[in-house]
């Protein structure tokens, strides 16, 4: 198998039917060579075709857990590389279109938390790794994912970040959570921890913008970042249709703002919304606070049984980084690996894919 480097351009003038036909022809072509894992935030075009969805979690178990030569990730980068680190040396993992990244994840970059890390080690007089438990929410590159493994931490979904948090307070007394402060907010909240004790570590100011009286009584330093399609959510979004709809059901991701997560009846991962709403009574009305193309396509789903789905914030949102993945790109990378070229593979340099692992391999031993 030949590793090109070729030009995207005339895929990119196809139209989409054009591009769907040539989709269908290459992975008739590749049969089992291929896996398609994809999303749930995934675009409905491209959603049509996967072998495989699921939520962050449920597609690292999935990447695991394949057979195929090729995995192609309809998702965004982070995603692509956690199925490289996690499967086998002879599989190779693909992302279309190499743009498609993560806004969140690039809050949090390596450079930063090392100078997090020397930072506590200045104030505490002593390394970081006796009393701080380093949790990096999946959404995040590699190389902090590796950091976490080298300093005895662990990696945390939005399925798992409880049963997670729990595990590493029970390594150390304290955690720093990166990179979405949300999250581990809500999470910690849910465990009982009082808001005082959970700290917002700001990168871009020194030693994080606390005090040392605030860094030593913390008992979790939360990262100051967050998902830009679920921080458009407001608490206002749910007075507003609780007033129209108050027998209505709210239900959100535990990456929106704390105040959305507390005003909505059910919060959890995009798994557990979808299972959730479907296990609801026939004739309810839910408020979802996620993202648009899950919220459109649940509508569709449970229409029949009589459920009005409606999407939280009156302003369009979804994730632009993953809309990337659209049919041409699709297309392009299937048709290459159908004539035996592999294009936009993700392979991540080994001495980090070891400590990322073993991140990866606690979570999923956890969880």
């Amino acid at each position: 198998m030949e590793v090109a480097q070729i030009n995207f351009d005339r895929f990119n003038v196809l139209r989409d039917e054009e591009a769907q036909e040539r989709i269908r022809a290459a992975r008739a072509k590749l049969g089992k060579q291929a896996v398609l894992l994809v999303h749930h935030y995934q675009r409905a075009d491209v959603y049509q075709h996967a072998d495989l969805t699921g939520d962050s979690l449920k597609l690292a178990r999935l990447a695991s857990e394949s057979e195929a030569e090729f995995i192609v990730f309809c998702g965004v980068h982070f995603m692509a590389e956690v199925a490289d680190i996690l499967s086998k040396p002879e599989q190779i993992a693909i992302l279309p279109d190499l743009a498609a990244g993560c806004s969140m994840a690039d809050m949090a970059n390596l450079a930063k938390v090392e100078r997090c890390w020397r930072e506590l080690a200045e104030v505490l007089g002593e390394a970081p790794d006796a009393q701080f438990t380093p949790v990096t929410y999946i959404n995040s590159a590699a190389d902090l994912k590796a950091f976490c493994g080298e300093h005895g931490g662990i990696v945390c979904t939005s399925s798992n970040a409880r049963t997670i948090l729990d595990w590493s307070f029970a390594q150390r007394p304290k955690v720093l959570f990166f990179p979405d402060q949300h999250l581990g907010r809500w999470t910690g909240h849910q465990m009982g921890i009082a808001l005082e004790e959970m700290c917002v570590w700001d990168p871009d100011l020194e030693y994080g913008g606390l005090t040392p009286e605030q860094i030593r009584s913390a008992k979790m330093l939360l990262w100051k970042g967050h998902c830009s399609v679920h921080q458009m959510f407001q608490p206002a979004h749910i007075l507003r249709w609780r007033n129209k709809h108050p027998d209505g059901l709210v239900i959100s991701h535990p990456e929106g703002p704390f105040e959305v997560c507390r005003q909505s009846d059910y919060v959890g991962s995009t798994e557990y919304i979808l299972k959730t709403v479907k296990a609801g009574a026939p004739g309810t009305r839910w408020l979802v606070g996620t993202e648009l193309n899950l919220v459109s396509r649940l509508a569709e789903e449970v229409k029949a049984e009589g459920k009005i789905v409606e999407f939280m914030s009156p302003t369009v949102c979804m994730c632009s980084t993953m809309q990337r993945i659209d049919p041409q790109h699709l297309a392009w990378t299937l048709e290459n690996l159908a004539e035996g070229k592999i294009v936009n593979r993700i392979s991540v340099p080994e001495h980090e894919a070891v400590q990322a692992k073993l991140s990866l391999d606690r979570m999923l031993a956890v969880s």
